[in-house]
C-alpha cells in the first residue's frame, strides 16, 4: 500500500509519527505531507527519518523523490508536487485532523497542501478528528464531519479520555496508530496488490477461555488475544469479511472486524458451529482450555470450614477444533494452532495435524523468551498437509500473521487449480 499522511496542527501529531512507523514495519509504502501549523508540533526531520523520504509541507515547494513512495524509480520529469503524491497514493490518511482542517475540506477549500492533496484525491480519504471535547461537540464540527461522510470520505473517529489541556477529560482523542492503520489497510483492500483474500469469509478465535471454578475463580491461561487480533486485521486488510470469536480478549477490536466475545470453551464452541457453515477460512488461535472443573459453584468457595474444598474435580471440555473438522465441507480449509513447551514441539504438531485432518497447524515454542502468550513479538513454525516446513523467526505478531496468512492463500490456491473444471 502506498500511504499518503496528512498531518494538521494538534498535539496528537505524534500519533501520527507512531502510524507512520507501524506502516512502514508492516511493509507499506509511506509519504507525509504537513501543514505549517503541525511543524509547531512535530518537525518534518522526524517523519523523514521514519518513512525513509522528504517531507513536502507547501504546494509550491519542490519535492527531491518527484512524487514517488519510497522504493520506487524516480521520473524522468518532476511533476506537480501538490499533485502527484495524492494521485499515486493508495490511501489518502489527515490524522490529526483539526477543527480547523475537517472546515476547510467541508467547504472545498485549498488553501495548503493537506487540503489541496485532499481536493485532489482520487483514492480514498481518511479523516482522523483531534481536538477539545467542546470544538467536537460544537455543531460546526459535527455537521462537517457529517457532510464529509455523506461525500464519501471515511472518519475514524475519536475516542473519549485525558485530553491535551491538563485536568480535562471528554472526546476528542485522536483514534490510536493501531486503528489509524488498520482502517487504511481495509480502505486499499479492494484495490491493493495485497487484498489476496478478497471476498473470502474468515473465522478467527483469539484469547483464551475461563472454566470457572465458583462465581469468582476461574482454571484458564495468559492467552491475551494478541496473536488472533493480529490475524484478523491482517486478514481484513487483504480484503476478507472477518468474524473473531474473542475469549476474553480485553483489546480494541480491529477495524472492520466482527468480534463475538465469549467466556468459556462451551460458549466458543457454540459461537464457532453456528458460523462456520459459511466461512471459507477458520485460523483457530483461541487458546482453549482442555479441562474444566466438574462441578463448578454458584456462589464463593470458602477458603477455611467444612465447605473448603481439598481437591477441585476436573473433565474434559470440548475439542472444538476436531469437532468442526468432523463436519467441513468441500473448499474450506482449516489452520490450527499448538503452543507447545521445549522438545518435541514439532514433533506434537505434525501429529495434530494429521489426527485432526487440518491443513495447516502453527506451533510456538512458548518456553522461549519474549514470544508466546501475553507478548508483542512470536515465533512459529508452519506445518501444512503438504508436508512443507516454514519457520517464521521472531517478530511481531502482526508479521507472524501475515506469514500465516501467505500459506493460507497459498494452499487456497493449490486447492482450487487441482479442483476438476467442469465442461458444458
Amino acid at each position: 500500500m502506498r500511504l499518503l499522511i496528512g498531518v494538521s496542527g494538534g498535539i496528537a501529531a505524534y500519533k501520527a509519527l507512531e502510524t507512520a512507523r507501524l506502516a512502514v514495519k508492516a511493509g507499506h509504502s509511506v509519504r507525509v505531507i504537513q501543514t505549517p501549523t503541525s511543524e509547531r508540533f512535530v518537525g518534518r526531520a522526524s517523519f523523514a527519518g521514519i518513512t525513509g523520504a522528504p517531507v513536502l509541507t507547501s504546494e509550491f515547494e519542490e519535492d527531491p523523490a518527484r512524487g514517488t513512495y519510497p522504493g520506487e524509480p524516480l521520473p524522468e520529469r518532476a511533476p506537480i508536487s501538490h499533485l502527484a503524491l495524492v494521485e499515486r497514493a493508495d490511501v489518502y490518511l489527515i490524522a490529526p485532523a483539526s477543527a480547523n482542517t475537517i472546515a476547510k475540506l467541508a467547504l472545498g477549500a485549498a488553501d495548503n497542501l493537506v487540503s489541496t492533496a485532499a481536493l485532489a484525491a482520487a483514492c480514498p480519504v481518511a479523516v482522523a478528528p483531534a481536538m477539545n471535547n467542546r470544538m467536537y461537540l460544537n455543531p460546526a464540527t459535527q455537521a462537517n464531519l457529517k457532510l464529509l461522510t455523506e461525500r464519501g470520505l471515511t472518519v475514524v473517529w475519536p475516542g473519549e479520555g485525558a485530553l491535551a489541556s491538563h485536568g480535562e477529560r471528554g472526546i476528542g482523542r485522536l483514534a490510536e496508530p493501531e486503528a489509524l492503520l488498520a482502517a487504511c489497510e481495509l480502505l486499499a483492500a479492494p484495490s491493493s496488490p495485497q487484498g489476496t483474500l478478497a471476498g473470502v469469509s474468515v473465522l478467527v478465535t483469539a484469547g483464551g477461555t475461563q472454566e470457572p471454578i465458583d462465581s469468582v475463580r476461574y482454571v484458564g491461561n495468559r492467552s491475551s488475544g494478541r496473536m488472533g487480533f493480529a490475524l484478523a486485521q491482517a486478514a481484513a486488510a487483504r480484503g476478507a469479511k472477518v468474524t473473531v470469536v474473542a475469549a476474553n480478549v480485553k483489546l480494541d477490536a480491529p477495524a472492520g472486524v466482527e468480534v463475538v466475545p465469549v467466556r468459556t470453551a462451551a460458549q466458543l464452541s457454540q459461537a464457532c458451529e453456528a458460523r462456520f457453515e459459511a466461512v471459507d477460512v477458520l485460523l483457530m488461535a483461541a487458546a482453549v482450555a482442555d479441562f474444566r472443573p466438574a462441578e463448578p459453584v454458584e456462589g464463593k468457595l470458602k477458603k477455611t470450614g467444612p465447605e473448603a474444598p481439598t481437591r477441585i474435580e476436573l473433565e474434559p471440555t470440548e475439542d472444538v477444533l476436531a469437532a468442526l473438522a468432523a463436519r467441513r465441507r468441500d473448499g474450506q480449509l482449516l489452520v490450527g494452532f499448538a503452543a507447545e513447551h521445549g522438545d518435541g514441539a514439532a514433533a506434537y504438531g505434525r501429529e495434530k495435524l494429521e489426527r485432526k485432518r487440518l491443513d495447516a497447524i502453527v506451533v510456538n515454542d512458548v518456553s522461549q523468551p519474549g514470544i508466546g502468550f501475553d507478548a508483542a513479538e512470536n515465533e512459529v513454525l508452519i506445518l501444512t498437509r503438504d508436508g512443507a516446513e516454514r519457520l517464521i523467526a521472531q517478530t511481531s505478531k502482526r508479521g507472524v500473521a501475515e506469514g500465516i496468512l501467505d500459506e493460507v492463500v497459498r494452499l487456497r490456491t493449490e486447492s482450487l487449480s487441482t479442483q476438476p473444471t467442469v465442461v458444458g
